[in-house]
């Protein structure tokens, strides 16, 4: 009939994240799927079938204390089993895990808390009391490795719930706070149609098999180990070993052990593993890594496989091949499942040899994150029109249709894999009586790649010291954002319009390293 469309089907219909937990545990029950490797306890293994228990244990414990679909419940915890066992609960109800660094300060825990207003937490002990003093709204904490009633072994002991309702995909599923061009960190929703889309895509671009094994290092609360490797799993079925944080020293052993084949690393872990010894036997057939590399002896004679993704994009919307390896450096080509432009500041197509800005075009809820939470403003803003997102990092493409990293917004640092947002410390050390301008640049670190440091203006007559700075900072910022040295300077740099030069300060700190 004239006039009537026909809706376009979706490739999750009748599926959500709790979908993929019930369906490995029918099909392969006694294979393990997660271990849990500590450095100080002894090793711990759930099967699919016993990941499915715990998961549909928690949803009853949530379920009883009150989480009802939609709720967000924060996850504050550093990489633990209750940290994926409780987010995949979460997310199989159809409430909203809000995923946090559990190195936040108290001022920025009580940022996240007015902004989102969780319900309850799932955290550690020993942030415990720092969460509950920040959000006071809380109606209940879950502390891991806990006892009493407070614990979430306690959570694990409610029978599961039998019949589970189907979570629609466009349902928010969770939240990343992401540090950016912003003096407050934003958060990144994604869908339950965004996690599935993860799952599929990140094994596909990994060519993960049920018969590989995943070692996850990375915290779990960033998209790297969340999206990457414990979605590429879930979809796939891959097992997953899990680690609390990256060791170089336990690294090998703990790959050797477990058969591990697949990981993910960013630039300070290769740097870190550079002078170890690599055991001849091991059964790595690939590594992902922020650019393509050769074989090399740091990753016992294993392809690095390059990609470029961020918390906005999910996946990975430029990625390498494990097959045809491109050039050392490059960070892949295009994803078949992503549009991707680089363009000048105009808008224009750059041509090859040349360096311009990375656009990204999906579908927002199922590629692309659905929206910054509760920034209409912010999320609209991200977008240069036609559905083409703006992701601040400028590529170079390449002769050969590769894609190279040049540089990212110069306002987010990448201290040791970490994204920091400039304006997050400045706002602080604005906050500082007698200070009249403070800016933050990068400055070139061997081992973490670079590192915060920050100049400061005050104005005439104010007493200001480097010691009442550098505690500011301490006390409102997680300890990985603080600045690494504080200046007070006369005056700053200008550019156009009386604005900041960045590029001098940085152009100076780097000087000072080369001697020049």
């Amino acid at each position: 009939m004239a006039g009537v469309s026909a809706a376009a089907l979706s490739a999750f219909a009748g599926r959500d994240v709790g979908w993929l937990v019930d369906r490995w545990a029918a099909t392969a029950p006694d294979r393990t799927f997660l271990t849990w490797a500590p450095f100080d306890a002894p090793v711990r293994r759930w099967t699919w079938s016993e990941f499915a228990r715990d998961v549909g244990a928690l949803r009853a414990g949530f379920a009883r204390r009150g989480v009802r679909p939609g709720d967000p419940v924060a996850l504050v915890l550093p990489n633990h089993p209750d940290f994926l066992l409780a987010w995949t609960a979460l997310t199989a109800m159809g409430a909203a895990a809000v995923c946090l660094d559990p190195r936040l300060s108290a001022d920025e825990f009580g940022y996240v808390g007015a902004h989102c207003g969780p319900v309850g937490a799932v955290l550690s002990g020993e942030v415990a009391d720092v969460v509950s003093g920040a959000m006071p709204e809380l109606a209940w904490v879950a502390v891991s490795e806990g006892t009493g009633a407070d614990a979430v072994a306690t959570l694990l002991r409610a029978d599961p719930v039998a019949c589970r309702p189907l979570v629609p995909g466009a349902a928010t599923a969770s939240v990343q706070y992401t540090s950016g061009t912003t003096a407050r960190p934003k958060g990144v929703v994604w869908t339950q149609a965004n996690c599935l889309w993860a799952g599929k895509v990140g094994a596909a671009h990994q060519g993960l098999r049920p018969d590989d094994t995943y070692l996850v290092h990375l915290p779990l609360f960033h998209t790297n180990a969340l999206s990457y490797s414990f979605l590429s799993c879930l979809w796939s079925g891959a097992a997953l070993v899990l680690q609390p944080k990256f060791s170089a020293s336990r690294f090998w052993d703990v790959s050797v052990d477990h058969g591990v084949t697949w990981t993910s690393v960013v630039s300070f872990v290769l740097r870190a593993l550079a002078d170890r010894e690599v055991p001849d036997r091991h059964a790595y057939r690939g590594w992902g890594n922020s650019a393509n590399l050769d074989p090399a002896p740091v990753t016992g004679g294993v392809p690095v496989v390059g990609w470029f993704g961020m918390t906005e994009t999910v996946s990975h919307p430029v990625v390498g091949d494990l097959h045809h390896q491109d050039a050392p450096g490059t960070i892949g080509r295009p994803a078949g499942e992503y549009d991707v432009r680089v363009v000048d500041d105009d808008g224009r197509s750059v041509a090859p040899g040349e360096t311009g800005n990375l656009h990204v075009r999906g579908v927002p809820g199922v590629s692309l994150f659905q929206e910054y939470l509760h920034d209409p403003d912010a999320t609209a803003a991200t977008y240069a029109g036609d559905g083409w997102f703006v992701t601040g990092d400028r590529l170079r493409l390449d002769p050969g249709g590769t894609l190279t990293f040049v540089e990212r917004d110069r306002d987010v640092l990448k201290v040791g894999g970490e994204n920091i947002g400039a304006p997050e410390i400045e706002r602080v050390l604005l906050g500082v009586p007698g200070v009249r301008e403070a800016v933050v640049v990068g400055k070139p670190d061997p081992m973490l790649g670079e590192v915060p440091v920050a100049f400061v203006v005050t104005h005439d007559e104010a007493e200001v010291t480097v010691g009442a700075l550098a505690d500011r900072c301490s006390q409102l910022l997680a300890d990985f954002k603080r600045p690494r040295e504080v200046r007070i300077v006369d005056d700053l740099p200008r550019a156009t319009l009386n604005k900041v030069a960045k590029s001098r300060l940085r152009d100076l700190l780097a000087a000072e390293i080369s001697g020049a």
